[in-house]
């Protein structure tokens, strides 16, 4: 599996508008290749996302999802599409927790069996993560963090909806219009 080559702009560099786009694409061209160097490995098929479950849990020992979410940094869906992924692929195993919501994971011994190798890998990997960061004129992931911090203080949502707020009302094609019934502003949400 080889990584997606840049694709040559055909105009002007993309701004803003194309925020998340582009950061879907620099995921992708990340995910694509640090799986090539499972590959490499002998790992074909383990997905980037799954090392970090394997990690915590051959460390720490069987976990619910969400505190698995909470220790490597995603949401609780993120985290359970992730170990549903896992389970199918035998490197985890589920069973009941408390009450009937939560769901305790557990690494198999195939999971346990690929530590050292993933251990190995997650090496190679956060150094040459370094060495990117050290190419580029700010560390992407300071610029992560910081862009994280700030969209948890005022979330997208509620930055589009005061620029719409603060437009007259835009036109609408009509057939949209009338598929939608009239517009309206979305409800906006406050955070503490």
């Amino acid at each position: 599996m080889t990584p997606p080559s840049p694709t040559p702009p055909v105009g002007p560099t993309p701004g803003p508008e194309l925020l998340g786009t582009r950061l879907r694409h620099l995921l992708d061209v990340l995910d694509a290749g640090v799986g090539a160097a499972y590959a490499d490995l002998g790992l074909a098929g383990f997905r980037p996302r799954y090392t970090p479950v394997v990690r915590v849990l051959t460390a720490h020992g069987p976990a619910s999802i969400r505190d698995l979410a909470a220790a490597i940094g995603v949401t609780h869906s993120a985290a359970s599409q992730t170990v549903a992924h896992m389970a199918k692929a035998g490197l985890v195993t589920l069973s009941p927790g408390a009450d009937a919501r939560q769901r305790i994971v557990t690494a198999t011994p195939e999971a346990e069996r690929l530590r050292p190798v993933l251990d190995a890998e997650w090496a190679a990997t956060t150094t040459a993560a370094r060495a990117l960061e050290a190419e580029l004129p700010y560390p992407l992931s300071r610029l992560i963090d910081e862009a994280l911090t700030a969209l948890d203080r005022r979330p997208m949502r509620d930055r589009i909806a005061d620029v719409m707020a603060a437009r007259e009302e835009q036109p609408r094609p009509d057939s949209l219009a009338q598929k939608t019934g009239p517009v309206s502003a979305p409800a906006r949400t406050t955070r503490p």
